[in-house]
């Protein structure tokens, strides 16, 4: 034996001290380890809840081991309180430049053919089918401005009416989803531009798109 261990032999209170000091370094060292590694893996699990949009995780101590629960969807009772606590008024469906073009394009249809009609901010999830859902979601929710249906009730035409700010932001991509869709279905799509389309050319069209009435057998 080396002559320091000889002498920690011969003073046994040295040894034990140098083997207590050792031991509690060690367990600080571990303790300090051990507390990154959760630092770093409640950072993981943080980033991970809000990349799948869970910023709105309640704060807690448990926020960062689960995540909140959506909340739930009010039933028709619910739905009834909340409606009888709030106000509703009329909103009109077409503006009033919009209104003049259906009732203008109303008589002129009936008076080509009194069995067709025209109806105004129909929802393309009402006369489109698909069974492709997530194409189905992309046109759900959109509206057609004026909708031509014959004496059967089945769609077939759009009139969009644009306006003079119509084409600004990113309407012009929302009526190519909506143009394409209707293709695919077979409906018609024709735009009547304010300013642009007179009453006698909006005539021509109809004249055009609407079909004769049937002769009396």
């Amino acid at each position: 034996m080396t002559p320091e261990i000889d002498a920690l032999i011969a003073k046994p209170h040295i040894l034990i001290a140098l083997l207590a000091v050792g031991a509690f370094a060690g367990m600080a060292v571990e303790q300090f380890l051990a507390r990154r590694r959760r630092k770093a893996w409640r950072e993981r699990d943080r980033s991970f809840w809000y990349s799948r949009g869970g910023s709105n995780l309640a704060v807690g101590p448990w926020s960062e081991f689960r995540p909140q629960m959506p909340p739930k969807q009010p039933d028709a009772a619910d739905q009834l309180r909340i409606i009888m606590g709030a106000n509703f008024n009329i909103r009109p469906i077409l503006n009033k430049s919009e209104a003049r073009v259906f009732k203008t394009l109303d008589r002129v249809v009936i008076g080509c053919n009194p069995s067709w009609q025209v109806m105004a901010q129909v929802s393309l999830g009402e006369i489109l089918r698909c069974q492709d859902a997530e194409a189905y979601r992309c046109i759900n929710s959109k509206r057609v401005d004026l909708l031509l249906i014959d004496g059967e009730c089945q769609p077939r035409h759009v009139i969009e009416y644009q306006g003079h700010a119509h084409h600004q932001g990113t309407a012009a991509a929302r009526d190519a989803v909506k143009k394409e869709a209707l293709r695919r279905a077979g409906i018609g799509y024709h735009e009547v531009v304010a300013g642009h389309t007179t009453p006698a050319e909006l005539r021509r069209l109809v004249e055009r798109l609407v079909d004769s009435p049937e002769a009396p057998s």
